[in-house]
């Protein structure tokens, strides 16, 4: 399965960047954390998929995102 191409927007994601104690970040490393979240995202959307469709159920819930978020670690 091909993974989405859809950005994230870089302000929210250098403010995280930044809380989480990084005094300057670069353009690049915005950038390059955009485009691993954005793919961890997409795994972690398409494990809760897969754990909804074995339930019988078309709707993503919590606790198939809390599921496939311990799945994957």
């Amino acid at each position: 399965m091909a993974k989405a191409k859809k950005e994230l927007p870089l302000a929210p994601l250098e403010r995280l960047l930044r809380n989480a104690g990084a005094k300057r970040v670069s353009k690049e490393a915005v950038k390059e954390f955009s485009i691993v979240i954005a793919d961890y995202a997409h795994d972690l959307s398409s494990e809760a998929a897969v754990l909804a469709k074995h339930a019988g159920r078309k709707t993503i819930i919590d606790a198939d995102v809390r599921m496939a978020r311990r799945r994957m670690a």
